[in-house]
């Protein structure tokens, strides 16, 4: 893959990501503030266990059983997890698509 297509795949996945969080919080403040790949769930966005819980539903959903959003964020360290951003989960989808399509 390019590096142009390749940041085209990523420039998609954050949209189709923000949008399911967008979904999720369902907070007007949400549509009005872009997601960026630096937008941290906890301190940007204040994601809560339960809204975490609901987006990895969202992302089983729509990308099935390539992208295990549970298992990634339970090999994470808290600090981690507190400091995770949209662009980590983007491109930890980005790689589980391309081990799908190249093994």
């Amino acid at each position: 893959m390019t590096a142009t297509t390749m940041d085209e795949r990523r420039a998609e996945l954050l949209r189709q990501v923000g949008a399911m969080i967008g979904d999720v919080i369902g907070e007007e403040w949400v549509r009005e503030k872009p997601i960026t790949a630096g937008t941290k769930f906890s301190q940007d966005l204040e994601m809560e266990s339960i809204e975490l819980a609901s987006l990895s539903e969202k992302l089983q959903a729509h990308y099935g059983d390539t992208v295990d959003f549970p298992a990634w964020l339970s090999g994470m360290e808290l600090d981690d997890i507190i400091n995770l951003t949209v662009g980590q989960l983007v491109d930890h989808i980005a790689a589980c698509q391309s081990k799908t399509t190249t093994g």
